[in-house]
């Protein structure tokens, strides 16, 4: 089972997601370490496709604190996704289409590795977040009444 080391609590809120993917994360040894403590946050941060490749943009991972003096460390370096060709291929021409982007779900480890799921996404328009928000708050007050009335 998959332990969660990161998640970007933005995504499912501000994007229709249409299809999940997974890829590892090409890591320096002491970044790895900074995830497993869970300093890490995928906040503003985003994937795109360059050159036949895919990146992790602007996730910001600490320094690992029980390292020595880092030099020339940048938290929210550019991070390379370990993917098939053919899944980027695939990406390549979905992304074609108007309106959807890459988003970072959440970070986790599954057998030593740390993994990065992201989705295939579509905007949510203001009025779609709205729904959202009167949803939950329905069903939290459908619980608190179910709560109280036992």
């Amino acid at each position: 089972m998959p332990k969660i080391l990161a998640k970007n609590k933005r995504a499912r809120f501000d994007y229709h997601i249409l299809e999940n993917f997974e890829a590892g994360l090409v890591l320096e040894g002491q970044e790895v370490k900074s995830i497993r403590d869970k300093n890490v946050s995928l906040k503003g941060s985003y994937v795109t496709i360059r050159n036949n490749e895919a990146y992790l943009i602007n996730a910001h991972i600490s320094p690992y604190k029980h390292a020595g003096q880092l030099t020339d460390y940048d938290p929210t370096r550019t991070r390379k996704l370990l993917l098939t060709k053919k899944e980027i291929k695939s990406l390549i021409g979905q992304l074609k289409q108007k309106g959807l982007t890459l988003v970072p779900i959440s970070l986790y480890s599954r057998k030593r590795r740390i993994k990065l799921e992201f989705g295939l996404g579509k905007g949510k328009k203001d009025y779609d977040k709205r729904q959202d928000i009167q949803k939950r708050e329905d069903t939290r007050k459908i619980l608190q009444k179910l709560k109280r009335s036992r």
